[in-house]
């Protein structure tokens, strides 16, 4: 499905060579202060650009069609939508036989019995993702009192960020990286076992961010290799603080009221122009792949922000239904 939450509710619509793409937030409560504006700062952060990004310039310039009057959210949906100014569908016609190694294209024919919009990806695309920013934008307005701090800690390995993405563009190739995402201010409590934890809904929203591999919390994977004594969290106040945050933030599935920390494992584009062995479907033969078109040689570098925003989405989601929880008690 391309919906999630349960009481913030994000739908993601369109095609990357449609006429548009969009986001539909439902559950949004009435008298919220929302405008145009708010959105840039973030969706900045999206656009292409900046080394190793795409030559593809979308101006991103968001419309609200429903949800808002006189600045402020009514209760009702709200609906948001990107116009698709600058594309090149011919790039794509020569994947119609050769699905891209790495990609959905394979997988998206079988899912879809061929009907799948495959222009730019179609809606398997990282361009969905600019509703996904938008959602982002609301979340955090939900979220008074919470800081994200967001960052890209290597390139392929390496901490020069920089150098290993012009090293992989130079060389027609793509390079993987490792996000961090912080978040300041989570209060103790949000999150319910078994199956809503805290950490398994917001790994749930980063793995619908197209190229995610892998999500850790605090220690993560390095845990399996410590002993308790060292990656238990001494809990030094009442509020919950720890002197150290290997749980990054949650147990039990529950937020503890210290940083939530969790590292994203991002991999390399697909979309490359170094030849690579594949599947002609035409023919059945294997054959040469070299993919046109324009492409990001470092998919992170714009994708940081898109991660910040599904966790912000969750974080928003489990806020309201903690309001919704506490509410029902006082009620009693």
């Amino acid at each position: 499905m391309n919906t999630m939450g349960r009481i913030f509710r994000v739908s993601l619509f369109g095609e990357s060579h449609g006429p548009a793409v969009g986001v539909i937030l439902d559950g949004v409560p009435p008298g919220l202060a929302l405008s145009l504006e708010d959105f840039e700062a973030d969706l900045a952060r999206r656009r292409s650009g900046a080394a190793g990004t795409t030559d593809r310039r979308e101006p991103d310039l968001p419309e609200f069609l429903s949800g808002i009057f006189q600045g402020r959210t009514t209760g009702a949906p709200i609906c948001l939508v990107f116009r698709n100014k600058d594309t090149r569908s011919e790039d794509y016609a020569p994947l119609a036989d050769v699905p891209r190694p790495g990609h959905a294209d394979f997988t998206g024919s079988v899912r879809y019995r061929g009907f799948q919009d495959p222009r730019g990806s179609g809606h398997f695309s990282g361009r969905i993702t600019v509703g996904l920013v938008a959602a982002g934008v609301v979340a955090k307005k939900l979220l008074p009192g919470l800081g994200f701090d967001t960052r890209i800690l290597e390139a392929g390995g390496n901490p020069d960020i920089e150098g290993a993405v012009r090293t992989a563009a130079e060389a027609g190739d793509s390079v993987g990286a490792l996000v961090e995402i912080r978040v300041r201010g989570v209060p103790a409590g949000l999150g319910e076992p078994f199956f809503d934890p805290l950490e398994g809904r917001i790994a749930g929203a980063l793995f619908s961010v197209p190229g995610v591999r892998g999500v850790e919390f605090g220690d993560g994977f390095a845990a399996a290799r410590m002993r308790g004594s060292g990656h238990n969290d001494p809990i030094v106040s009442r509020d919950g603080r720890t002197s150290r945050n290997g749980a990054g933030g949650a147990n039990g599935g529950i937020s503890n009221g210290n940083e939530l920390v969790v590292r994203i494992a991002v991999k390399p584009a697909s979309s490359i122009r170094t030849p690579q062995r594949t599947m002609d479907f035409s023919t059945g033969v294997m054959t040469d792949l070299s993919v046109p078109g324009r492409h990001d040689a470092c998919i992170a570098i714009r994708a940081a922000v898109v991660l910040e925003a599904a966790c912000a989405v969750c974080l928003a989601d489990f806020a309201l239904l903690a309001r919704t929880y506490d509410a029902a008690l006082d009620t009693k």
